[in-house]
């Protein structure tokens, strides 16, 4: 893209929309607006199952990309001791294709670990602004002048007075 083309489609969308200007967003369906919570949203069961696919992915490759292997290094060793340049050109192939394979097993192998680390991360992040979040309430509170009448005890720290009967 130009930069001329740029500059056009960012003067389109501010015509389009005079109070602001919005790339790369659609609309909320249900509202048509946008969302008060943001764009990214992904729960447990989103994580499992990219790790879930992720180390599927690895076990395929691991048990079907590496089939003929064996076989082309055997072939391209029997090709070279002919005197064929095609047997080091398949040994080349065949190392490559090992190479890269191994490359791609690592990667699914990361992705897969990451999804499980990053889930009992969060989780464990979450439930701490849980309690972070829940002691600056009662902070708060023990700091607002409207909880209880002025010279009384703070009823959120030493609870409701007792009544004497």
């Amino acid at each position: 893209m130009a930069w001329d083309e740029w500059e056009q489609l960012k003067a389109d969308a501010a015509d389009r929309h005079p109070a602001r200007m919005q790339l790369n967003h659609l609309p909320d369906p249900g509202t048509g607006g946008t969302s008060a919570y943001g764009d990214l949203k992904v729960s447990d069961a989103d994580l499992a199952q990219i790790g879930k696919e992720a180390h599927s992915l690895y076990d395929q490759l691991q048990h079907k990309a590496r089939v003929a292997q064996s076989s082309s290094e055997s072939a391209a060793g029997d090709l070279a001791g002919q005197g064929f340049l095609l047997g080091k050109g398949l040994k080349h192939v065949a190392r490559r294709w090992d190479e890269q394979l191994t490359s791609l097993l690592d990667a699914c192998g990361q992705i897969s670990n990451h999804m499980h680390v990053t889930k009992r991360i969060h989780a464990g992040d979450d439930g701490y602004i849980g309690r972070a979040m829940s002691s600056i309430d009662t902070l708060d509170a023990g700091f607002d002048e409207r909880v209880g009448a002025p010279g009384k005890k703070n009823p959120v720290y030493y609870g409701h007075p007792k009544k004497k009967h």
